[in-house]
């Protein structure tokens, strides 16, 4: 079976996109690659991404080529434009002449910004996971010769599939951190158990009582004091514990 470059460099670009679950993950670089994708696979000048993350903060991102033009483009949709629609709608924006949305006064500041830049046609599809949606990618088209017509529609559905690999990668980035954030979390609290455990074995040989009435003392001390029980328990397994005030707080005589 044969298959063209584009397809490959498609099938490429797709496993790249997955590639999240890994340390040292920078958003911003990532949405920069996914934008550059973009530009290699289709007839673009330049693409951007608005990212928004969490619904708290939106982040804006340009193609490696032709960045400041891509972030510029973004910027100005403050009032409307391809992305935000796409975004608000969470449908694609299907190619639009950029001279024609202007006759039609749409999206004026934008327009007006993509004509300086020589952009004859955008469109715009959502970064979506599921009903999820992480924000929008914007493509910016230049002039084409007559006889390199742009398949708007093809063109269309390979942004959208490279917009939700994108959306896929940054939720499981997200999934592997929450997951990460837990692991860590049970460690210490099982750490801090195995600890508890050493100390109270340690006090109750030490007093000659159940290893339950050491751990009260344990706990009466840190509360008294305002003291992380882990604190307490680490000072007692290194011996530096005042054995005396931690024997006032065990139940019954010791």
């Amino acid at each position: 079976m044969h298959h063209s470059t584009r397809e490959l460099r498609l099938a490429a670009a797709l496993v790249e996109a997955g590639d999240t679950v890994v340390d040292g993950f920078d958003p911003e670089r990532y949405l920069r690659r996914l934008a550059d994708r973009c530009v290699e696979l289709l007839t673009a000048r330049a693409a951007g991404v608005m990212y928004v993350d969490g619904g708290r903060s939106v982040s804006l991102t340009g193609s490696s080529g032709h960045e400041e033009m891509a972030l510029e483009l973004l910027r100005a949709q403050h009032d409307g434009g391809p992305c935000l629609d796409s975004y608000a709608s969470g449908r694609p924006v299907a190619p639009v002449s950029i001279r024609a949305a202007r006759s039609a006064s749409r999206w004026p500041e934008f327009t007006e910004r993509a004509l300086r830049h020589d952009v004859v046609t955008t469109y715009a599809v959502p970064l979506r996971r599921h009903d999820q949606l992480l924000g929008a990618l914007n493509v910016f088209v230049p002039t084409l010769p007559e006889d390199e017509p742009s398949d708007g529609g093809t063109d269309l559905q390979l942004a959208q599939l490279l917009a939700d690999a994108g959306a896929l990668g940054l939720r499981n980035h997200l999934t592997y951190v929450g997951c990460r954030t837990v692991t860590g979390q049970l460690q210490q609290a099982l750490a801090s158990r195995v600890r508890i455990e050493q100390a109270k074995g340690m006090l109750a040989e030490r007093w000659r009582v159940p290893a339950d009435h050491a751990f009260v003392a344990l706990r009466s001390y840190a509360r008294r004091r305002q003291l992380p029980l882990d604190q307490v328990v680490q000072s007692v397994i290194a011996r530096v514990a005042d054995d005396a005030e931690l024997r006032r707080e065990a139940p019954g005589p010791v």
